[in-house]
């Protein structure tokens, strides 16, 4: 069609005629669509010579009164558009003209100031026809609709465009409404071509507008603030009209001349008293109307959804702080406000151009009047600071969010200026009056204290997992993004700021009240962190000189002693009656329940009313949390000091593998976690190389707090963290603090057993993970079946000398002597060499292995301690005593001996013991679950005590079984085997009246540990028919 077109004028008007006099005779659709079809074929150049006379059937359709269908009218606007879209509109008539006639077609015929309701395919064809209208007037011609002549004319179409941005439900008319208003005011961004006003072409436009701007600003704010579901081209286009608008009619370089603007009201008449006179009166009080719309927009706008909304602030900040800095100073804070609140922002877009502009914006006013961008963000820093509080408690998130950017970018923008900033004390004083407040922690979750380790070293191994940090829970906010804001705050602060002078300052609030404390840790780990250069970025300045080494290391050596003083790091994390009525009061919880039930109430661990008050649940939650920030700080200091921080693990890794082994799970949890930063800090491959590293000056002072147990109480525990976190190579180093460890049980077993008894269970645990080969070779070596041949030949003097043994063993003879051509049983002859030696030195006894020696002294005390009145205390001896029992199979020459002298006393505890003993019955799953269950003290009835009794220990006993065999199997089957198979019996007769209830009582789970634990233990002893009978009777 584009090579057919008519050239020639005269052609084409031939070529036009006949549909032109057809359609303003017979104004139908068809008639329309041929007009415009014809117009497809004649050139542009042709077209804008016919101009006057196509347009002249079109316009008369729309002139026409009386009814008319949509779709006739919608056909003669798009072809009224295609001809103002390809010619240039030169007449001021024509241009008058045809804007009163469109702006007809919007409006409603009964009410004129409304939108007609008509649908929305009209309107968009309306809006369309009047923007290329603006954009196809030529010249000057377009400059004399803001005459003040046309003001009512004006106004009328401005009021109908901004009730269709507002009122409008379709957002494709609403977009369009928008795009008509900035092409009306001259501001239109799109890729045509444009006409170019002059100076006094804008103050003509500014002045006609200012007339209209109230209107202009409430429409566009509530556009602005409305639904979400608008959309954000809806928004976005909304704000840029807004700005342009309020830039254009306020600008600085539009300053008013009252001479001229008083000689034109004189010559205006009655028009002139609707024009707005914009003097400095005028523009005071405009100002301060915009600041509260400004605000309106910025708050809605500052934390939308959609990137594009939160990039169109930055332009809106950007434009209004360039063109009306000076005749709009009361909103420059709010544009500041905006732009460093974006500075942050998630979008790559939105934050690099922020950045730009802030740049620009930095650069243009370094020097200009009389207040300096420095005084103007220091005062909205100070501002903000104050507020902030307030608005943490009772805005929502995103505000939260949107605040703690602003704060940042205020940092950001000042740069090194935040030194002289922090410099005065008010601005310092306010700045972390507010960090304090704002990072108050919640203390008052129950599970916090309740998170306890009942074995913490348990799972202390060198393969355990990594162990995070636990995540804090803030008192006045709960999205984690909040508090990474909050920490690059304080990073920010350590990065630009005076590090001795903030340092210093937030000392004082961690000494000054334990209100503070936490608040106050948290804030000094990040600011060292930033101080380091750890993390950061910046806006305006590429480089920035950063403390030396030297000083940082001073800077945290000071803050580390702070932190593991005294009254800083050995703070209770539970209650101080519990760990003692548990060890030395409760001799039965059972008991303990059912004299609390004769009383008033139930009260597991009675108060005294003697010595300080107990700690409340808020100080043990604070003093857990204080205590996790404080390890957390070492591990972020380690990181930041990388290997300089060697030296200053002889003072902070004792403490920290001291709160390795806490009872608290979290504060554990937490002093894992640093060690790991200590070993990723000083090129430590694991926390095992870390220990064995430094045991030298560990263990030294180990050695010494052992003997100083009411100044440092908590040696045994990093004694017991070391030996998780090593290796054999440690024993060697270790032997004279075991005895140490020993000595200090026999001179204060009935105050520090517990503790003492803990470090001896992780001890032997080492023990078994550093020696495996023994005990494995043991179980694997030991006969399951007894009709199983050994293929080596019977030597007949051997086995008589082992069964004379093994029988006076049994029956107590000999057992005490220690002459060990008793208590030794000369091996087999297995060859002529190993005859010749022995024969040389009969008399001499072989030194035992330094594991083995370690297993039998402490096996020694467990056999006194057996009788301990604390039930915690006696199922701790018998978890050790398992242990010495495997690491002791490899000597049977020690441990046969040792089994006879613990018989009576272990004994004991199978026939007359407390119920919730029972759990170290057996081996298996049941354990931790069946521990935790039974320590919820349960009623037991007294008729089933007998029986509970009388499966207490087992599991100890069928380690015994394993390893002994034939040593145990009389003392089994005449002391033990009997109260077994009576116990099951009366437990058999309640059981099988039982309900589906039964199940879940205590007394089903005793029963249950005993058939599951009597199978293998008669198995190991490889006891006959007639004593299994009666109890395989009951089992089945």
């Amino acid at each position: 069609m584009a090579d057919s077109q008519i050239d020639d004028p005269k052609i084409a008007f031939a070529y036009l005629r006949r549909p032109c006099v057809l359609l303003t005779k017979e104004p139908t659709l068809s008639n329309v669509e041929a007009l415009s079809g014809h117009l497809r074929a004649v050139s542009d150049g042709a077209l804008q010579v016919l101009q006057d006379y196509v347009l002249f059937p079109l316009r008369f359709v729309l002139k026409t009164p009386g009814p008319k269908r949509e779709g006739l009218i919608q056909a003669v606007l798009e072809t009224v558009a295609y001809v103002l879209g390809s010619t240039c509109v030169r007449s001021w008539e024509s241009v008058r003209d045809l804007f009163s006639e469109l702006c007809v077609c919007l409006c409603s015929p009964t009410d004129p100031g409304k939108p007609a309701p008509t649908s929305e395919e009209l309107k968009l064809a309306v809006l369309h026809c009047l923007d290329t209208l603006m954009h196809s007037a030529y010249g000057d011609v377009v400059f004399r609709l803001y005459e003040p002549t046309m003001l009512p004319g004006l106004g009328a179409a401005v009021s109908l465009l901004l009730a269709l941005a507002e009122e409008e439900k379709a957002r494709g008319v609403q977009v369009a409404a928008l795009g008509c208003l900035l092409s009306l005011f001259l501001q239109c961004d799109c890729p045509k071509m444009h006409v170019k006003a002059k100076d006094e072409d804008k103050r003509a436009l500014g002045s006609v507008l200012a007339t209209f701007l109230p209107g202009i600003i409430r429409a566009l704010s509530h556009v602005i603030s409305g639904d979400v579901r608008q959309g954000h081209k809806v928004t976005v286009k909304a704000m840029r009209v807004w700005y342009r608008t309020v830039g254009l009619i306020m600008a600085d370089s539009q300053l008013p001349n009252t001479e001229i603007e008083k000689v034109e009201s004189v010559q205006l008449g009655r028009v002139g008293e609707l024009m707005v006179k914009r003097t400095p009166s005028w523009r005071k009080a405009t100002s301060k109307r915009l600041m509260l719309a400004l605000q309106k927009v910025i708050s809605f706008t500052s934390a939308h959804q959609h990137w594009r909304v939160r990039l169109e602030l930055v332009c809106l900040s950007d434009h209004l702080l360039s063109t009306c800095s000076k005749s709009l100073p009361e909103c420059v804070g709010p544009l500041l406000e905006a732009l460093v609140g974006t500075v942050n922002d998630e979008e790559p877009r939105v934050k690099e151009r922020c950045g730009g502009v802030l740049d620009e914006v930095a650069r243009r006013n370094q020097a200009a009047g009389d207040r300096t961008l420095t005084d103007v963000l220091s005062e909205n820093l100070h501002g903000l600071a104050s507020a902030l509080p307030r608005l943490m408690r009772t805005t929502d998130d995103k505000r939260k969010l949107f605040l703690l950017g602003a704060f940042l970018g205020y940092l950001k923008v000042l740069g090194p200026r935040v030194d002289s900033v922090l410099t005065s004390a008010v601005h310092l004083n306010r700045i972390s009056k507010a960090l304090m407040q704002v990072l108050e922690l919640d203390v008052m979750d129950v599970r916090i204290v309740e998170e306890r380790s009942f074995a913490p070293l348990a799972d202390l191994g060198p393969d355990t997992d990594e162990a995070q940090y636990q995540r804090k829970c803030f008192l006045y906010f709960t999205d984690d993004k909040i508090f990474s804001a909050l920490k690059h705050i304080c990073r920010m602060l350590g990065y630009y700021g005076n590090l001795y002078l903030i340092v210093d300052h937030f000392l004082e609030l961690y000494k000054e009240s334990s209100v503070y404390r936490k608040q106050a840790a948290l804030v000094l780990n990040e600011i060292i962190t930033g101080a380091a250069g750890a993390g950061m970025e910046t806006v305006n300045h590429t480089q920035y000189s950063r403390i030396n080494q030297e000083d940082l290391k001073c800077v945290i050596l000071s803050v580390i002693e702070e932190y593991i003083s005294m009254n800083n790091w050995h703070l209770p994390t539970a209650s101080e009656d519990s760990d003692h009525e548990l060890q030395e009061k409760l001799q039965s919880p059972v008991l303990s329940v059912l004299t609390s039930h004769e009383g008033n109430g139930l009260q597991l661990f009675p108060t005294s009313t003697a010595g300080p008050k107990p700690p409340t649940l808020h100080q043990l939650n604070g003093n857990i949390w204080q205590i996790c920030i404080q390890l957390e700080g070492v591990g972020s200091f380690a990181s930041v000091l990388g290997t300089n921080f060697r030296p200053l693990l002889m003072t902070s890794l004792y403490p920290v593998l001291e709160k390795a082994g806490d009872d608290s799970l979290l504060v554990s949890q937490s002093a894992l976690s640093t060690m790991r930063a200590l070993c990723m800090a000083c090129d430590y491959h694991s926390p095992k190389e870390l220990v064995i590293s430094n045991a030298d000056y560990l263990l030294n002072d180990v050695s010494l707090n052992l003997g100083r147990p009411a100044i440092q109480p908590h040696a045994p525990r990093v004694l017991a963290v070391m030996f998780a976190h090593s290796d054999a190579s440690l024993l060697p180093l270790v032997a004279d603090v075991v005895q140490d460890v020993l000595m200090a049980l026999d001179m204060s077993y009935d105050r520090r057993s517990l503790q003492l008894c803990t470090v001896l269970h992780s001890l032997m645990k080492a023990l078994v993970r550093w020696f495996p080969a023994s005990y494995r070779d043991r179980r694997q070596s030991s006969p399951v079946s007894p009709h199983v041949q050994d293929p080596r030949p019977l030597d007949l003097r051997q086995f008589l000398l082992d069964y004379r043994k093994q029988k006076d063993l049994a029956e107590g003879i000999g057992a005490e002597q220690e002459d060990p051509d008793i208590t030794e049983i000369p091996p087999a002859p297995v060859a002529h060499d190993e005859e010749e030696e022995e024969d040389e030195s009969p008399d001499v006894k072989p030194e035992l292995p330094a594991h083995v020696s370690v297993a039998k002294d402490v096996m020694e005390r467990c056999i006194h301690l057996l009788s301990d009145p604390s039930m915690r205390v006696r199922l701790k001896v018998l978890d050790i005593m398992e242990l010495c029992v495997c690491v002791l199979c490899e000597a049977e020459n020690e441990l046969l001996p040792m089994v006879h002298r613990c018989w009576p006393a272990l004994l004991q505890r199978l026939t007359n013991d407390d119920p919730l003993a029972i759990p170290r019955a057996f081996r298996g799953p049941l354990d931790k679950r069946f521990l935790n269950e039974s320590l919820r003290f349960e009623m037991i009835p007294k008729s089933h005590l007998y029986e509970t009794n009388s499966c207490a220990k087992l599991q100890v006993l069928c380690v015994l079984g394993e390893t002994c065999g034939d040593f145990l199997r009389r003392r089994v089957s005449k002391e033990v085997l009997p109260r077994l198979t009576s116990s099951l019996a009366r437990q058999a007769e309640s059981s099988a009246r039982a309900g589906p209830v039964y199940t879940h009582m205590l007394a089903y789970k005793l029963q249950l540990a005993v058939l599951q634990g009597l199978g293998p233990l008669c198995m190991h002893l490889d006891l006959g028919e007639p004593s299994l009978s009666f109890a395989a009777a009951k089992r089945g």
